[in-house]
């Protein structure tokens, strides 16, 4: 079906007053802190920002599902449980996704970014849009995203306090944490786990689409004085038996190019992947101003596997783990009535060794060769900025620069006959900037707008790795990359009192270099055709979107779109793999005590501006569709020894719509299709 239809709605109800009660938004004055580095309302913020409540998705769902349908945001699925952000059409890529303000982007193509937490222990997401290399350096043309847990509190008396989630149907979940504050000493202790099966599309059971997480949680702050605290940060994140059914490729076939049809169907499979981090750090009063640093090691380890169908066996075997350590430091300081200065540091490097098998010798199979795509691969980042926050009448300004500095290199890249093993070292450096201005029209009405300057250096991948993927290439690193730098400049409008709450903005993103993967035409020596990593002259990326809650009566209706257009200038055509404009609007009552419901559509229409010359036919459009989901609950407030007891019976694609999203990894034609109808009940409690 298609989705125009929506759009005058959609664009009708972001004109009226709003209201803040919707279930699917959050209101606009929410104290976030990934915007300016501090604590800082967003509707006080020159920038597009949203913060997303866990609450809004399933407790089986991974985070990435969230961002779905939302204004600006969009999902680039490889499987069942990756589900990565797509910020106004960049990529993981282009967005630093942090965990409690610590980046967790790696380098291996398999695995969704934000889908290395439970969302049962997430206390809320913080969404920046737009250029954010300032604070967050390499990657944030596209913006950032913070998973943030809850945080560590001192309070005046001892206080025990914690909420579970459980979560029922296709997916048995639970979580559960626990709080324990007293005014020296704050203690926050969370377990979650799932346990996933197949899922049903319109046309039947998907078979590999299942996976187990299980997670482990714990933060603890202690006083040193009235001024100075310490805390630490520990966490676990564990996925077994993941499987990414978009990759599936058969020998002989189309798209399965460079298979040997004695492996038949190969599809890639992780029998573990996980994210461990330990983090110290220290808040302090220094002077007139509040100094934070943390000290941290993050490493996130992926056992990437070839399934071969027709072997009932894997013939590659890979292991990589990304370590990363890394120092940060923020200073900030109140300079007169009119100024907030922020002073910072950051450096952090990743290492990874990646060590891969392959049998290659048929018929049989079973050689167990060595054959790593590249050996002490490393990246250095280090970084320096300061940004100043500026009262100049009713006017706010926020400006800030940064200077970076990134050094990649590794011992070898490849294996014969293209071995390289000099020529590998290549360092980057590179100054970002940002210049945002609000200036409130009306109590309710905050015009903004702002310009920025943000880079992206090349990751591991990119640079050094020379290997077969599950997309049917053979993909060439390139260690000479340039790092891509955007410039993009956004106006908008946003507000939010008494009853309002809406956000619209428009923007124009030009990113030169942009890094990309390029089919050559060529074949590999094992007949793989061979996509190779390069710079494009020109990418630019332009866009408007918005969102809205206002009451109707006793309900509440909110509503969003998305539209936006990317060009990619080199080849004179359409920048390929870019989501489609699409718009959603629901209605329901807000989660008082006693029944609450809300209905949603979501209508997304047909994707005919692909790239063709870039990726050699390998993008096909997609067709627009209208799917309907539905939750009704009940508030039980006060229940026994709960300070809050609620329970939600949810459904998605309620009219069993087939589809799938156009960022949906898979053979060009053969994508995998979006979960069918499917219900879920989720009982949540607080104490």
């Amino acid at each position: 079906m298609h989705a125009r239809p929506f759009w005058p709605v959609a664009l009708a109800l972001l004109t009226v007053p709003l209201s803040p009660s919707a279930p699917a938004q959050t209101r606009l004055d929410t104290v976030v802190v990934t915007a300016t580095g501090r604590p800082a309302e967003s509707a006080e913020t020159p920038q597009a920002i949203e913060v997303i409540d866990p609450a809004d998705g399933e407790p089986s769902a991974p985070p990435g599902s969230l961002f779905r349908g939302r204004p600006g945001m969009a999902v680039q699925s490889d499987g069942a449980w990756g589900e990565n952000p797509v910020l106004r059409g960049l990529r993981k890529e282009s967005i630093v996704v942090l965990v409690d303000g610590v980046r967790v982007n790696s380098a291996q193509p398999q695995g969704a970014l934000a889908s290395f937490v439970d969302l049962g222990l997430l206390e809320r997401i913080e969404v920046v849009q737009g250029p954010s290399s300032v604070l967050y350096g390499s990657g944030a043309m596209g913006g950032a995203v913070n998973l943030i847990t809850p945080s560590t509190r001192f309070t005046p008396e001892p206080r025990l306090s914690g909420r579970f989630g459980l979560g029922f149907g296709t997916t048995t979940a639970g979580a559960l944490l626990l709080e324990r504050s007293g005014p020296g000493h704050a203690l926050v202790l969370g377990a979650a786990a799932n346990d996933t099966d197949d899922y049903d599309s319109p046309d039947g059971r998907v078979p590999n689409t299942g996976y187990r997480s299980d997670s482990l949680l714990a933060k603890y702050a202690y006083r040193l004085s009235p001024q100075a605290s310490l805390r630490l940060n520990l966490q676990r994140h564990a996925v077994h038996d993941v499987w990414y059914p978009g990759s599936a490729r058969t020998g002989g076939r189309p798209g399965g190019a460079g298979l040997p049809p004695a492996l038949g169907t190969v599809t890639i499979r992780s029998p573990e992947q996980r994210r461990e981090l330990a983090e110290l750090g220290v808040d302090a009063r220094l002077g007139p101003g509040q100094l934070s640093a943390e000290v941290w090691r993050q490493d996130v380890f992926r056992q990437i596997r070839a399934f071969s169908e027709r072997l009932g066996r894997d013939y590659v075997r890979n292991d990589v783990t990304f370590s990363t350590q890394g120092l940060r430091t923020r200073y900030v300081l109140p300079v007169g009535d009119a100024h907030i200065l922020t002073i910072g540091a950051e450096t952090w490097r990743m290492r990874a060794d990646p060590e891969r098998y392959i049998d290659n010798n048929p018929p049989f199979f079973d050689a167990n060769r060595r054959n790593d795509p590249f050996d002490h691969g490393s990246l250095r980042s280090t970084g320096v900025f300061v940004q100043d926050e500026i009262e100049w009448g009713r006017a706010r300004i926020v400006a800030g620069a940064r200077f970076d500095r990134i050094d990649g290199d590794a011992r070898s890249k490849g294996a014969a006959p293209m071995l390289q093993t000099t020529g590998l070292a290549h360092r980057d450096d590179t100054l970002s900037w940002s210049l945002g201005v609000l200036y409130p029209i009306t109590a309710t009405a905050n015009a903004y707008a702002n310009v920025g300057r943000a880079w992206r250096a090349a990751d591991l991948r990119e640079r050094f790795e020379d290997s077969a993927r599950g997309d049917g290439y053979y993909h060439v690193g390139n260690p000479r990359l340039e790092p891509e730098r955007s410039t993009s400049i956004e106006i908008g409008l946003k507000g939010s009192g008494g009853d309002v709450d809406y956000r619209i903005s428009a923007y124009r993103t030009r990113i030169d270099d942009y890094i990309a993967g390029r089919v050559t035409g060529t074949l590999h020596p094992t007949g793989l055709p061979i996509k190779l990593t390069e710079n494009l002259d020109e990418v630019v990326i332009r866009g408007v979107e918005g969102l809205a809650t206002m009451p109707l009566g006793a309900f509440v209706v909110d509503a969003s779109f998305t539209w936006l257009r990317g060009d990619n200038r080199q080849d004179d055509e359409p920048l390929a793999f870019l989501p489609p404009p699409q718009a959603s609007v629901g209605i329901g009552q807000a989660p008082t005590r006693g029944p609450y419901w809300r209905a949603a559509l979501r209508a997304v229409a047909r994707q005919d501006r692909i790239g063709t010359r870039f990726t050699a036919g390998t993008e096909n459009e997609t067709p627009g569709f209208v799917t309907a989901d539905a939750l009704v609950g009940w508030r039980f407030g006060d229940f026994g020894a709960l300070s809050d007891l609620r329970a939600e019976l949810r459904v998605v694609n309620l009219l069993d719509r087939s589809y799938h999203e156009h960022l949906t990894e898979g053979i060009s034609g053969e994508e995998l299709l979006a979960p069918g109808r499917s219900a879920s009940l989720s009982i949540r409690g607080r104490f």
